[in-house]
This record gives structure tokens, sequence and C-alpha cells, in this order.
């Protein structure tokens, strides 16, 4: 796995890069010796961005196909300069939402709203990074990167420098005329990226960006996300890895079975849902039998919640003091390893609201058929008016649009 949150649950990893083994350890001391490679510092931010003002509002958007509310009157608004973390698990809306912004789906109600006016998607370049990929796997890579920008109304010469520029920053423009399939999963990846930035978009889109990176190519994304970012463009990220929308986002909304189920500032999201709740664990003692001595000693001020891989979470029921609990589970007999402030992760918090709605997408399957390698006219590389350009934004799907 390139994820560190799930690499953190196993006894023993190995560590490989360049195709080489560096290391077989536990997490932790793998983790701590190639820190520097595998767990990069967390972003910087501009102060400037502490005062971001709403620039995209959504207002009580509603979507319905047949019999299915797909989308319930949700609102949310994005701050320019931030990253809006946009949430859900598969079917909840997330794709229905987006599609409706840029236009490719109109709303039944509700509007958008951009700068305090209703949002015309085709005044504005918008860069969307969708999460199935939706390049050509049998033409090379800049000249799809070229193709994709041109519909989006960039002269050749634009579109070409445009192209390299973003192959060179994601440190893949030596596969610039190799066919986009010899590449590996993650240099596809970074293809897509290219050609969702390439035009210069104002108002950027990314759906689950970094599938398929391992931790070295997910910072050089983290790089790029934070440049695009400073320069005070609209971003919009939905992810399933929760570690980087924790990393990336001020402001998030989960969005369930249609309906925003939470929305606002993440830290005062995780501070509430951490309010008065614990994390125990004993030194000696295993979970099973530290639960069974809580709830046979000391169940009239505190309960449990849930448990860690090597805590238990417990819930201060009676309004006791952080003091009081401790001389109570010392009383018992508990001879304490941890005892703190529980600190809720985002995934918590999400598998709390929406884990026992995950499941497939139930109403319409919106198959990217851009991978068909005959719909691509190759003749729209090398010239391809501007009246024809406008034919063809419609059917494109993937990359930018």
């Amino acid at each position: 796995t390139p994820i560190m949150d799930e690499a953190r649950q196993c006894d023993r990893i190995a560590f490989i890069n360049h195709g080489q083994v560096h290391g077989i350890d536990t997490p932790e001391r793998i983790l701590q010796k190639f820190a520097s490679i595998l767990c990069p510092p967390p972003l910087e931010r501009e102060e400037a961005q502490n005062m971001a003002v709403p620039v995209i509002e959504v207002d009580q958007l509603t979507k319905c196909f047949e019999h299915f509310t797909a989308v319930d009157h949700i609102s949310f608004q994005v701050k320019r300069g931030e990253i809006f973390g946009f949430l859900g698990a598969n079917g909840a809306g997330k794709t229905t939402t987006i599609r409706i912004i840029m236009d490719v789906f109109k709303a039944d109600e509700g509007e958008v709203y951009l700068d305090d006016e209703p949002f015309n998607p085709k005044k504005h370049l918008i860069g969307y990074l969708p999460e199935e990929r939706g390049l050509y796997p049998k033409k090379t890579v800049l000249e799809q990167i070229v193709y994709l920008t041109r519909l989006r109304g960039l002269s050749k010469k634009e579109a070409v420098s445009n192209a390299k520029k973003w192959l060179k920053r994601l440190e893949i423009d030596e596969y610039a005329n190799r066919k986009l399939e010899t590449l590996s999963k993650g240099n596809q990846q970074k293809v897509q990226l290219a050609s969702t930035l390439a035009c210069e978009p104002e108002i950027v889109i990314l759906d689950e960006p970094f599938s398929g990176l391992d931790p070295v190519n997910s910072k050089i994304l983290q790089d790029v996300v934070t440049e695009v970012i400073n320069e005070g463009r609209i971003v919009i990220f939905s992810s399933h890895q929760m570690s980087y929308v924790e990393e990336f986002c001020r402001d998030i909304a989960i969005i369930d079975k249609g309906n925003i189920a939470l929305a606002g500032n993440l830290k005062d999201i995780k501070r509430q849902y951490g309010e008065n709740q614990l994390v125990i664990s004993d030194v000696n003692m295993g979970l099973d039998e530290l639960s069974q001595i809580i709830k046979d000693n000391v169940s009239d001020i505190i309960t449990e919640t849930g448990r860690t891989r090597e805590e238990i979470i417990v819930r201060n029921i009676n309004g006791v003091s952080r003091a009081d609990i401790l001389k109570r589970m010392i009383a018992c007999g508990i001879e304490i390893e941890h005892f703190e402030t529980y600190k809720p992760s985002l995934n918590d918090i999400f598998v709390s609201l929406v884990g026992d709605d995950m499941e497939d997408d139930k109403v319409v399957d919106y198959k990217n058929n851009s991978n068909d390698d005959n719909s691509y006219n190759r003749d729209i590389v090398d010239e391809l008016p501007q009246g024809e350009i406008s034919e063809h934004k419609k059917s494109v799907e993937g990359g930018v649009r």
C-alpha cells in the first residue's frame, strides 16, 4: 500500500524504493527511519488564507432521476485560496453535485453562485480530474494533453507550452512521446493531473487525485496542489483517503444519501466529536480485560464508546474531573499507559456518520467512454478551428472539461 495510515495497521512492513528493499521492521521504526520520504511535514499555509471569503456558493441544489433524489437541497461554500473537502460514500451524491457545478447536469432546484452572481461555467476555465481515468491509452502523453487543452480554447502554441510545463513540473516529461498504456498507474495519474491543469483553470476539481501514487509522487502532488492554492484558485477536493483531506482542507462537507450530513471547519468538528471523551490503555492488559474492569468498576462515570488498535475510547458521562477518573481507575488496579483526550480522526467521524450506508451507486452508472480510442480525432492535435472546438466540448468527460 502507498497509504501510511494503512501501513500503521500492520505488525511488520517492508519499505521498497527504486527496486530495492531498504528495511523490514515494525511500522513505527520504518516510518521513523524513513520519515523524510514517507511522512513529509504538514503543508505550510499562507496567513492570508485565514481571511478567505466565500467565492463559490452552492445554494439548495436538488437533482432527481425519475423517482430517486440524488441531491436534496444541499448548500455549502467554497473559499478562494483554500481546498474544500467534499466527502461521501459511493452513491451519496458527490459526482452529481460536481456535474451540476460543471453544467453537465441541470439542477431541478437551487443555484450555484460565483462572487454573488449566478455561475456560468461556460465563461470560466474548469480543470476536472475525475476518479475514473478519461485518457486515451494508445495515444502519446503529449498529444492528448495538447488535444484536451485545445478543446478549452487555447491556441496550439499555448497548449503545447502548457502541456510541456506541467509534464516537467510533475516530473514525467521523459514520457511525453510514449503511449499512455506503457506508463505505470501512478504516472498515468500524473498525466491526468497534467491534463487537468494545462488549461490553467480558475476552478480545480480533484476527485481522488492521489489514487495510485506512492509517497514520493504523493509529495510532488501535494506541492503542486499547494502552489495552486497559493495562486488563489478555487479548489474542490474529494477523496476517500482521509489523511490527505485532513492535511489539505480547513473546511469540509460530508454528503450522505443526497443530504449534507455535516459541514464546517474541520478543527471545530474534530473538537466537537472528541468532547468529553478519553483514550485509555493499560501497560499489560489486553483491551477485552481492560474493558471488563471499566464496566465492572467505573461504569457510573465513564462508558466505552469505541476502540483503537491499542486503546479503549470512553466517554465521561457524569461530568467528573479527569483527575477523579484517573484515581478511580488506578484504584481498580489499572496500570495506566495512556490516558489522554480522544482526538478523533476524520476517518472516525466519517464512519460514524455514514458507515452503515456505504454501498455502490444506485441510480446511474456514469461510465466514461472517453477511453474509446476510435473517438479520438488525431487531426485536432495539428489544427482544430474554433467552431469545431465548441462542437467537441460537450463530448469530453475526463481530464479537462
